[in-house]
């Protein structure tokens, strides 16, 4: 057996028990039935709230969810723009993801789209100024002539 990872393929000893045993039992992932009264009240409450959030989600315009996350992607540009040295290479993939987001929507936003348009506008603005600001201070400064004094 082997498992894909973003380094590749690997290879997975198979265990000789794997496989063997049921769920529940020593070794194996506990199941609902070994859980306490308590637990499994709980359980059941996590799955009803669980069930309740998943049933507003559907009821919500994909468009609201969908500019929701594009302005988490612009948050996170903006952290690492306010960072202290600011993550320029970080903010611009945060950045152009919002950008190629936005492109491949194009008119199907709805009146989130304006918004997140001018949005996109004020990060890359700031990150054209930050950018430079960095670009200077990476610069090398003269140094000031004291004319022999």
């Amino acid at each position: 057996m082997s498992i894909w990872t973003p380094h590749g393929e690997h290879d997975v000893p198979r265990d000789e028990n794997s496989g063997s045993q049921p769920q529940g039992e020593v070794g194996g992932p506990p199941g609902f039935d070994d859980l306490s009264p308590e637990e499994q009240e709980q359980a059941r409450i996590m799955a009803a709230e669980l069930a309740e959030v998943r049933k507003r989600l559907s009821e919500t315009p994909a468009e609201d969810i969908i500019a929701n996350h594009a302005m988490g992607i612009y948050e996170l540009a903006a952290i690492h723009l306010s960072g202290q040295p600011p993550s320029i290479d970080e903010a611009k993939i945060a950045i152009d993801a919002m950008s190629v987001l936005l492109s491949g929507l194009e008119g199907r936003l709805g009146e989130n789209e304006n918004v997140l348009r001018e949005a996109l506008q004020q990060i890359q603005i700031a990150f054209v100024q930050i950018s430079q600001q960095e670009d200077i201070g990476d610069e090398p400064q003269p140094e000031e002539e004291t004319d022999g004094i």
